[in-house]
């Protein structure tokens, strides 16, 4: 099912990106980012209180919310930044230079949380760095 679920982030993400470099024309990078924010969050409420889900709050740990607002305040750095660069770069050069994330994420998975490291990841991140590199020159 985690596959299912990785192909729609993939193709939602898409969206994001296309959406907002239609919606961004003429409108403030930081400012874009906020209401994009504001709908983020509207809308995984809506899921949290439509799962019945909030009643799990009182159950978190404290290393758990220090992880996720330290993951919060990540995503809205990347957030701002991603909407920047695409506000003055092209969506076809700015998305393959945000997607080196996944190449980070390899390394820094291995090195915090030791997951494998395998000659098929070391492969993908070469792959993935060549596509890169040849899409964004």
């Amino acid at each position: 099912m985690w596959v299912l679920f990785a192909f729609l982030s993939a193709i939602f993400a898409a969206l994001t990106s296309i959406l907002a470099k239609v919606g961004i024309e003429g409108v403030n990078s930081n400012l874009a980012t906020a209401i994009r924010t504001v709908v983020v969050v509207i809308m995984a409420w809506g899921m949290v209180f439509l799962t019945h889900a909030q009643s799990g709050i009182s159950n978190i740990g404290t290393k758990s919310w220090v992880f996720l607002i330290l993951s919060g305040l990540a995503t809205g750095a990347s957030w701002l930044c991603y909407y920047r660069a695409l506000q003055i770069g092209e969506a076809s050069k700015v998305v393959p230079i945000d997607k080196l994330s996944v190449i980070i994420t390899l390394v820094l998975a291995f090195v915090f949380l030791h997951e494998d490291f395998t000659m098929k990841s070391l492969i993908g991140c070469i792959l993935i760095g060549a596509g890169t590199l040849f899409m964004a020159i």
